[in-house]
């Protein structure tokens, strides 16, 4: 396999004189080059066959000890002007950043193979998906491709007819900490990684294209590119309602988008559209629509289980790849947070000893079909999308942000989504548990400034009349005692009936300073454990912390200079005059 498109075949060609392989493979993601590649990896150990009995066409990769999570602090946003790139990204200038990692990728690629994975993010025939091409050294990133997104014959078909597409330039190395780059040139629409083969990193059509370019290409053509879940609510009456969710990352959108309905609320269902990515354009009807450019999910393995995410469990017992998780004697794959197994391998390929720290990695992950999900959308693939009802933005808070609240108008919703933060986790290299600021959980995603990304939120006011209520979520809040106040997991329905219930019109709610919270009356509590006292102190605000908050925010809005739009400073004002 080849092409017809002038433009890929000379960049094939330019890129095969600088890195030196062997060989070059067009991908045609067909079974039986599938099949080829993880017969390949098992014979070089890249890959280890997982039990076939357990866990039919399973597989386990490690990767290097350096390399098991994304390099934020090597993520770099390449623009002639720095501003543009903006205080949420590292920036680098174009020309140097390709002079430094062209040299990088000299010869790299000697006694490999180079691949060619045309790819398609979204639906092949939807006019809001977008076409990539990566070239990797990596048979695991064409293996990951192929089922993260419309990899081969059909995507290459759309790109020679559309004539565009991303170019993604990735080369494993020598693995070298010290030279790893995750480089992104936003104009060029081109991504350029080396040194690393963890997922975040190496599959290209993921962060780099789906969020960093496309969050460019979004705002040039009129749409949004986010870090969201898709997920339809189905009520007992058979009515459907799409909500788009952006958290931080490990902070349970995956959990939440495959959620099982408690049984003590019968007649929900719940559809997956997509667990982490979401590109947001204004329909024919004046609707916000939602495509999931990934047809695949890379998902954290620890803390996954029966009783934390059912579907996710049920998906993942067969067709699965898993990166970095432990095994257990028979060669069942193990994480920490399941209730059966023992460990005798950890992730480095050792045998496991508790004081070298858990047998899983932290950011250990599996990738497999969506298609394998009990509860996957049928309107998953619909090349117009699904109508949005609600957004919601949330993240990790200890204190201080109630369970639910609701924006007065879109302006003080993109205000909301602006200020969120959220403690740290492990999906991140980095200090665990610090409290930061991550706008529309996009601060390692977002591919210019965040004051221009505001502006862009701002503009769809005048775009559409029928956008979606926005909503603050938080199902982390502690007591005094460190417990969690809320039960979480399958009882966020109650929240989310909530949600659904205010767009169709059909509860109240209580203006507060910050925003609509819930009446507790109208929090569906039958058959949850939980005390009236607890409930209200989930449904109230401290109004002196929130002023505190305020002035954080008014901070952090700041460090925008001059691209932080004035009306979001003014919808700050508005909120620190209600809170006194």
């Amino acid at each position: 396999m080849t092409t017809t498109n002038a433009a890929l075949k000379q960049w094939v060609d330019e890129v095969a004189q600088l890195t030196q392989p062997d060989k070059i493979h067009w991908c045609t993601g067909s079974d039986a080059e599938n099949s080829a590649l993880i017969s390949q990896m098992l014979v070089t150990g890249d890959l280890i066959k997982l039990n076939e009995k357990t866990h039919p066409n399973c597989y386990l990769h490690r990767s290097n000890p350096t390399d098991v999570a994304r390099v934020e602090h090597l993520t770099f946003i390449c623009t002639e002007n720095k501003e543009d790139a903006g205080p949420n990204n590292n920036w680098m200038n174009p020309a140097e950043a390709n002079a430094k990692i062209d040299a990088l990728f000299a010869g790299a690629m000697k006694g490999r193979t180079l691949y060619v994975i045309p790819y398609c993010m979204g639906p092949i025939n939807s006019p809001f998906a977008r076409c990539g091409v990566e070239i990797t050294d990596s048979p695991y990133v064409v293996i990951n491709m192929r089922i993260m997104s419309n990899m081969g014959e059909a995507a290459l078909k759309r790109i020679e007819r559309d004539g565009v597409f991303v170019k993604g330039l990735h080369s494993t190395g020598d693995l070298d900490p010290n030279k790893r780059f995750i480089m992104h040139f936003p104009d060029q629409l081109t991504i350029k990684s080396i040194g690393s083969g963890y997922g975040g990193n190496a599959l290209l059509g993921k962060k780099c294209h789906a969020l960093r370019i496309a969050s460019y290409q979004a705002r040039s053509e009129g749409w949004l590119a986010e870090h969201m879940l898709i997920m339809g609510i189905q009520n007992p009456a058979g009515v459907t309602r799409y909500i788009a969710a952006a958290f931080p990352s490990a902070c349970g959108k995956t959990n939440l988008a495959m959620l099982i309905p408690p049984e003590t609320i019968p007649g929900w269902k719940i559809w997956t559209v997509g667990d982490d990515i979401c590109w947001l354009n204004v329909g024919k009807d004046g609707q916000l629509r939602a495509i999931n450019p990934e047809a695949g999910y890379f998902g954290v393995a620890p803390g996954t289980n029966l009783k934390t995410n059912p579907n996710a469990f049920k998906t993942i017992q067969h067709d699965t790849i898993f990166t970095n998780v432990a095994v257990t004697a028979d060669n069942q794959p193990w994480w920490e947070g399941l209730k059966e197994g023992t460990p005798v391998i950890d992730w480095r390929g050792n045998p496991y000893d508790p004081k070298n720290g858990p047998a899983a990695h932290p950011n250990s992950r599996f990738t497999v079909t969506a298609k394998q999900n009990p509860c996957y959308s049928p309107h998953a693939e619909d090349a117009d999308g699904v109508p949005i009802s609600a957004i919601l933005f949330g993240g990790r808070r200890r204190e201080l942000a109630p369970l639910v609240y609701e924006a007065r108008d879109w302006a003080h919703g993109v205000l909301i989504g602006a200020g969120m933060a959220s403690e740290t986790t492990a999906a991140a290299t980095g200090a665990v548990g610090v409290v930061r600021r991550d706008s529309m959980a996009m601060k390692p995603f977002c591919g210019y400034n965040f004051g221009d990304y505001w502006k862009h939120w701002l503009s769809f006011a005048d775009l559409s009349n029928k956008l979606p209520k926005i909503y603050h979520v938080n199902w982390f809040r502690q007591d005094k005692d460190n417990n969690f106040m809320w039960p979480g997991f399958g009882d966020n329905l109650r929240v989310l009936s909530w949600i659904f219930d205010r767009c169709e019109g059909a509860v109240g709610a209580q203006e507060t300073p910050i925003g609509n919270l819930p009446y507790a009356k109208d929090i569906n509590t039958a058959g949850l454990d939980i005390q009236p006292d607890t409930l209200k102190e989930l449904l109230s605000i401290n109004q002196d912390a929130w002023r505190t908050e305020a002035q954080q925010i008014g901070a952090y809005l700041d460090e925008f200079g001059s691209r932080t739009p004035a009306q979001l400073k003014e919808q700050l004002q508005d909120v620190q005059k209600r809170l006194g």
